[in-house]
């Protein structure tokens, strides 16, 4: 019999998740020894050598993207409010033409130069190190609460499973704490090819889960037909304050908050530390361009993801917290041993991108805060030794944040994460097409985008929290709810604009530029492009 969840321990499904975690913790362990090079650089440790071929990277960047909280919190959104919970599936296709563009040339000139991180081609492009700084202080804010949300994810199958929820503080949070620990020691030891690695397990995992929940449960519940109109009964149905719960259709008033909340999401992605760091570590521009190409399969599984919402509210799910929705969809409709393998797929779900979310942010803060800054004379070596330090203390840090606060705090400093980050983008995707801009104009336009940003998230409020209570709010001068970080986009982009025809116009110094234009179109082979490192013993093929 399948226990509900904190009623006891699911010992079968206990026992399933127990025996996919140790397995892909061999494997993170394994993975130092895989293609490693001679020499300790952030290039081999933090970006795997820069080898990774076709079918290794597409695994990364889905590890990378299509997240433990993808995996919880898209369907949670669908079983609170119903199509709003759809943003999430146009965004993603909206993402790969867009960085079809200009991921390519971003590689090129990254391997050119040597550049690690974001930070680093502004920098070289700009000759600005406060741009650079800027650039990696957000992308260091905006990971930290999208690292928790992993261990969230996580929090939330060990809940539905009997061993979390209430109780002894010490014992309730020890299996996350033990997650995290052995999470932080292979990423440690291994690196990038850590989650490269495991990011075949997972993605093997989710797929199954998807396409078995797809098909399974529908069944259970009578099919389409029945599981529509359950949810449609659920939003139609007035809530205390008499207003319904939420649509199958966005109404009038919700498609400018889709429509931006979709757009900005698409042009916010991939200026993630994460998505980055997964992109530079393959082999080849051509890597890249098939990539963009094959990834849209994630917008497909994605989609079906999305319908497991309106599954849960068919199925009579009932939870406080509607991030618990789609793992008690699993303990209460899968047959135990199945509800592992589930469970097992959003743990290790949440490993992965965790996993390349702290190196990411480790490598920004080596690079461009401690050699820029702090020890400009560093060595490869000792680049490599507080990069690995570092991405512990990220990894405690959002341990902290996740013991000590709200979950519902965590999602919302995720969402304050997608506003900021979104604010690097004319600084990376617009330095990589032309030189216009000036520097001070940049840095300009990211401060002004950040403080309205912030400003304005922290007037909203929701149910449960005077401020930071979303990330949609009055658009000055259109009248219409719309996401706040598309927003403060625009708002940079105008003072980018206009301050630089301004310092253009009284000639103030422009920073070096030590790209060239071929730097962007190179590819791997060409003169003076680092290619991947000579693997310590000869070995696998990509």
């Amino acid at each position: 019999m399948t226990l509900a969840a904190n009623d006891g321990v699911n010992g079968v499904a206990l026992g399933v998740f127990i025996f996919f975690f140790l397995a892909v913790t061999v494997v993170g362990f394994m993975a130092a020894r895989w293609r490693r090079a001679e020499n300790e650089s952030l290039d081999e440790w933090g970006l795997g050598g820069r080898s990774f071929g076709t079918w290794v990277t597409w695994f990364l960047l889905g590890g990378d993207l299509y997240t433990a909280y993808t995996f919880v919190a898209v369907p949670a959104a669908v079983y609170a409010a119903g199509a709003a919970g759809f943003f999430a599936v146009p965004y993603t296709i909206l993402v790969y033409p867009l960085i079809f563009t200009f991921l390519p040339r971003l590689w090129s000139v990254s391997h050119k130069h040597g550049y690690v991180t974001t930070s680093d081609f502004v920098r070289g492009r700009f000759g600005s190190k406060g741009l650079s700084l800027a650039v990696a202080v957000t992308g260091i804010l905006a990971t930290m609460p999208y690292i928790a949300l992993q261990l969230v994810g996580i929090q939330a199958v060990l809940d539905v499973m009997g061993i979390g929820g209430s109780g002894n503080w010490f014992l309730k949070d020890l299996p996350l704490l033990i997650a995290f620990a052995v999470l932080a020691a292979y990423t440690y030891s291994s690196g990038l090819r850590a989650p490269a690695l495991i990011a075949f397990v997972k993605d093997t995992l989710i797929y199954i889960v998807i396409l078995v929940a797809i098909i399974y449960i529908p069944i259970k519940l009578g099919g389409f037909d029945d599981i529509f109109a359950a949810a449609r009964h659920k939003f139609e149905t007035p809530n205390a304050a008499g207003k319904p719960t939420g649509a199958l259709v966005p109404g009038d008033a919700g498609q400018w908050t889709y429509a931006t909340l979709a757009l900005g999401s698409a042009l916010a992605l991939f200026m993630y530390p994460h998505s980055i760091t997964a992109t530079l570590s393959s082999r080849s521009r051509n890597v890249i361009r098939r990539n963009t190409t094959i990834l849209p399969l994630y917008s497909l599984m994605l989609g079906l993801l999305a319908l497991l919402g309106f599954m849960a509210i068919a199925a009579g799910v009932k939870v406080k917290n509607g991030q618990l929705a789609i793992p008690q969809l699993f303990e209460d409709m899968f047959p135990d041993w199945f509800a592992g393998v589930a469970f097992a797929a959003i743990g290790i779900g949440a490993l992965v991108p965790a996993a390349i979310m702290s190196i990411a942010a480790a490598n920004l803060f080596t690079r461009n805060i401690y050699k820029d800054f702090l020890k400009p004379d560093a060595t490869p070596e000792q680049e490599t030794k507080v990069s690995k330090l570092v991405s512990l203390l990220v990894k405690v840090g959002a341990l902290v944040f996740v013991l000590t606060m709200d979950k519902t705090v965590a999602i919302n400093f995720q969402l304050l994460g997608g506003i900021w980050i979104l604010q690097t983008f004319p600084a990376l995707v617009g330095g990589l097409f032309t030189r216009w801009f000036h520097r001070w104009a940049l840095l300009a336009g990211w401060a002004v985008g950040m403080a309205y940003g912030t400003l304005a998230a922290y007037g909203v409020a929701s149910p449960t929290q005077k401020h930071f209570g979303g990330s949609s709010k009055n658009i000055p001068g259109i009248g219409e709810i719309g996401y706040i970080g598309l927003t403060a986009f625009v708002l940079n982009v105008a003072v980018t604009v206009v301050l630089t025809v301004a310092l253009r116009a009284l000639k103030a110094p422009d920073g070096v530029d030590e790209t060239s234009p071929e730097d962007y179109t190179a590819d791997a082979g060409d003169p003076g492009v680092q290619t991947e490192l000579p693997p310590a013993t000869a070995g696998s093929a990509h």
